[in-house]
């Protein structure tokens, strides 16, 4: 029996193209670059799966370029790339790649959290530079994060990630979510609920766990900012069209915010160039990337192309409403 046909937008790690290779019958985009739209919907054809990336846009468009495809394999949590219900018409099953990143994310998090508290940006270009003259008292000053107010926006599985590390620096956490969690999770994290506009107003750092939904396109715009205060810091992990970009700077040129650490953007890989700034601490989507969770993510996605062929449920469906119409 033939094994099926899979396109994968990337040459993953070597356990997930084991997974793969055993099962189906594979053809790797090998270069440094992500593929052109052309050179991607001319590789499709023919194909019955595709492993993809955020990067790919997955829409009537393409599905209709790829008439045999039965599953596209996202090897991401998010999937805003993905257009599910063009995938549901065309009776393909749409996956991603969900729970194996809370940790790894929430570190980062910690990471752009204390990054931009402490002015390390900016320490770090001094140490390079050469022309670093040594100690003196009110050099790079920051601010402290032990003792502060932590505002969680998103109290998902990563958001509450996120507060269990508060604990550690005696900090109060604040959340909110269309869904207060149960109280039990509340005492065990140490975390009250609030409406957005109270956080907003106590936090020193809000740190947003948010997906992308048509509700929180711009969430953070400029009535949002300013009712921050004008020592606090956003952190966003999430996804970058939550915050409005012109509004954030704006914000930080205005002083209404000390600052912002961000991973994500609103128009990938452009960066508003008036983030570009001192107190803006500037990663390049990488809050998952680690070896182990990256690698772990990519075998999630393999497994989920192998089961479906295999007759079986792919364990991170997002449409499993085309399983019954087949």
């Amino acid at each position: 029996m033939a094994k099926p046909k899979v396109f994968a937008t990337h040459e993953l790690f070597e356990d997930a193209r084991q997974i793969l290779g055993e099962n189906c019958e594979m053809e790797y985009w090998a270069k440094a670059e992500r593929p052109p739209r052309e050179e991607l919907l001319r590789r499709v054809q023919g194909k019955e799966g595709l492993i993809c990336l955020l990067t790919e846009k997955i829409n009537d468009e393409f599905l209709r370029a790829a008439p045999k495809l039965r599953i596209v394999a996202n090897v991401a949590v998010g999937f805003d790339n993905i257009d599910v219900a063009a995938c549901t018409k065309h009776g393909v099953a749409a996956t991603n790649t969900p729970g194996v990143l809370d940790e790894t994310t929430a570190d980062f998090a910690w990471t752009l959290l204390m990054a931009v508290a402490r002015r390390l940006g900016e320490g770090e270009a001094l140490a390079r530079s050469g022309n670093w003259k040594g100690w003196d008292l009110d050099q790079l000053v920051g601010t402290d994060v032990w003792g502060k107010t932590l505002g969680i926006v998103g109290f998902g599985r990563i958001g509450r990630a996120v507060a269990r590390r508060a604990g550690g620096f005696q900090m109060k956490v604040i959340y909110t979510d269309a869904l207060r969690v149960p109280e039990s999770v509340e005492k065990e994290l140490n975390a009250a609920f609030c409406d957005m506009n109270t956080l907003l107003a106590e936090s020193d750092f809000i740190s947003v766990h948010v997906p992308l939904l048509p509700e929180t396109r711009g969430l953070f715009d400029s009535p949002k900012f300013y009712r921050m205060k004008p020592t606090a810091f956003l952190i966003n992990t999430s996804r970058g069209p939550v915050v409005d970009e012109a509004a954030l700077v704006a914000a930080l040129e205005e002083r209404k915010i000390a600052g912002a650490a961000l991973d994500v953007y609103e128009n990938e890989p452009f960066i508003h160039p008036g983030l570009k700034r001192a107190n803006v601490v500037l990663a390049p989507h990488i809050a998952s990337a680690s070896l182990e969770t990256r690698t772990k993510m990519a075998c999630i996605a393999a497994n989920n192309v192998v089961s479906l062929f295999a007759g079986q449920r792919p364990p991170n469906i997002l449409n499993p409403e085309v399983l019954k119409a087949t």
